[in-house]
């Protein structure tokens, strides 16, 4: 079964990542399915296209949008699935909609995606937590190291860049190669800036 055009993907663990464990017992924290804050983005790949040869095999872990596995209501209060659902628990999944891929235990980049995570803002007249415009290069690809940033840099992006995914407890910003602006040389002070709430994700 492959689609010609579409990964056909479905969630590894469930579609809603809205359940916590405390004091042994399972707690929901949130019901709204339309929450697009709680739906999962961690899908495993059934099979890939046919009409495309990528890295990405039948079984790989991949980040994706959340909007594959988010359900609505629509204008009569009946609950419906994306337009990418397939059937049973199996969704259509584009190829530019794949922002990361698991190989060997190791999250890396797919096409020109590139993973940000912010800095903590110094200035104590500011009531920002974080750095505006400004991180730490976590997740890299070959245009970027073509042109000598690699993971570990400290760079400044576009504004409204800030697409926010949590991988693996920690909160970092997914962007493409052309939001990456300038490099920055490390003052030494930079620290990573990862809310409470994420790490225990």
């Amino acid at each position: 079964m492959n689609s010609i055009n579409d990964f056909i993907v479905k969630p590894t663990n469930e579609r809603y990542n809205n359940k916590i464990s405390v004091g042994g017992k399972t707690l929901i924290v949130n019901s709204n399915i339309e929450d697009h804050r709680l739906v999962s983005r961690h899908a495993t790949v059934v099979s890939v296209p046919l009409a495309y040869n990528f890295d990405i095999k039948k079984g790989d872990q991949i980040i994706i949008p959340h909007n594959i596995f988010r359900r609505w209501y629509d204008v009569i209060g009946q609950q419906r699935n994306s337009s990418k659902y397939f059937k049973e628990d199996l969704y259509f999944c584009k190829p530019d909609q794949i922002y990361l891929y698991k190989k060997s235990k190791k999250w890396l980049p797919f096409m020109d995606r590139c993973f940000i995570m912010p800095i903590k803002n110094t200035n104590h007249l500011s009531n920002d937590k974080e750095q505006k415009c400004v991180g730490i290069l976590k997740i890299g690809n070959n245009e970027l190291e073509a042109s000598s940033i690699n993971p570990g840099d400290l760079i400044g992006y576009k504004p409204g860049r800030e697409w926010e995914f949590v991988i693996e407890g920690k909160r970092i910003y997914c962007m493409k190669s052309n939001d990456i602006v300038i490099k920055y040389e490390h003052k030494g002070n930079e620290e990573e800036y990862n809310p409470s709430w994420a790490s225990s994700s």
